[in-house]
């Protein structure tokens, strides 16, 4: 299994950059400069969580209709979580329809 700068199995690596969301993602975008496969994860992670939770918490704000909406958000967020830690961890380099085209093409980038 192929490590990475940070003394990681580069599968670890890329579960972790779902981990925490976001948050995560760029702790990984910032820390790992030569892994592509840990990279890319990072990317994805902060291109698809991010905009998610900024969309639930302005949805939030709505009364009722907003409230179901934000909980169809919170529901997505954990399948797509759940699926691309496993896909990660599995070595494998899923790519998210819009974002994960996003990442690939930006994560030489950073």
């Amino acid at each position: 299994m192929a490590k990475t700068s940070l003394d990681l199995d580069q599968n670890m690596a890329g579960l972790l950059c779902y981990i925490g969301g976001w948050i995560t993602g760029i702790i990984f975008l910032v820390l790992e400069k030569k892994n592509k496969f840990v990279r890319f994860h990072a990317l994805q992670s902060l291109l698809t969580f991010l905009p998610l939770s900024v969309l639930a918490w302005l949805l939030g704000w709505i009364p009722f209709i907003g409230w179901a909406l934000t909980g169809l958000v919170w529901i997505l967020m954990v399948i797509l979580w759940l699926i691309l830690m496993f896909k990660a961890y599995r070595g494998e380099k899923y790519k998210l329809p819009l974002v994960g085209d996003m990442a690939e093409k930006e994560k030489g980038r950073f």
